[in-house]
């Protein structure tokens, strides 16, 4: 798995297109995995922040608790309903799915402002990207996936 900076460095307008989306909402919806492996949404902020996406948590959260245990994670841009007149103009959506590492480092954490409250900070080794969106002309759909190891590739949809 890589930094957020590796994969930006890799495919630089790929990767400024994703964090635009990511960017665009403040909240985003984050998977992980429950004690018995069943899957747990939540919602969440992310920051990208130094070359590295950054994930925080409340003190306690389950969230946080699964990624201490398991710290395989998925994160889902927000996502605006395309206009049924122009689907084209649908900014997209962006999915992410990779490892995310807890950083205990008093000092990091005192850049968060995280020092004082026993909340959790967690940084997101990236295993694969996907950026999905309506072609011009709103004929299909295309979703952009890059996967470490194999690079970015495009399918389209009708």
């Amino acid at each position: 798995m890589v930094s957020w900076q590796e994969f930006e460095k890799e495919e630089p307008g790929f990767a400024g297109r994703v964090r635009e989306l990511f960017d665009a909402h403040r909240h985003k919806t984050m998977a992980t995995l429950r004690k018995d492996g069943s899957p747990r949404i939540s919602g969440t902020e992310a920051q990208f922040k130094d070359g590295e996406l950054w994930l925080g948590s409340m003190p306690g959260a389950v969230k946080a608790k699964d990624l201490r245990r398991d710290p395989r994670v998925a994160l889902h841009s927000a996502s605006e309903d395309p206009d049924d007149a122009d689907p084209a103009a649908w900014a997209g959506d962006a999915k992410l799915a990779g490892r995310a590492v807890e950083v205990t480092d008093p000092k990091v954490l005192e850049e968060f402002g995280l020092s004082e409250q026993g909340a959790h900070l967690f940084r997101v080794e990236v295993a694969e990207v996907v950026r999905t969106f309506v072609a011009t002309g709103g004929t299909h759909l295309v979703v952009q996936m890059w996967h470490e190891g194999r690079g970015l590739r495009e399918v389209r949809r009708e």
